[in-house]
């Protein structure tokens, strides 16, 4: 079984899976919007001035890190 936590916590350089998106359905909708959704390969590239920036769907995508801890990866 692996360990699933959250978009956060994801070291840099790494490819993972989202498993779920957690928070209200305005929340969720403005994720899967920006293509977090279940079965999305992600890359987390950096972590800046409290902001993840990521790799997802051949985009680079800056989300807060409140809004990261609500994406929940493998």
């Amino acid at each position: 079984m692996q360990n699933i936590f959250p978009l956060s916590m994801a070291s840099p350089g790494k490819e993972i899976t989202v498993s779920a998106i957690h928070g209200r359905d305005d929340t969720k909708r403005f994720l899967e919007n920006l293509g977090f959704i279940e079965g999305a390969q992600v890359t987390v590239i950096s972590e800046l001035g409290g902001n993840v920036i990521v790799n997802i769907k051949d985009s680079r995508i800056a989300i807060s890190k409140t809004m990261a801890t609500r994406v929940l990866v493998n």
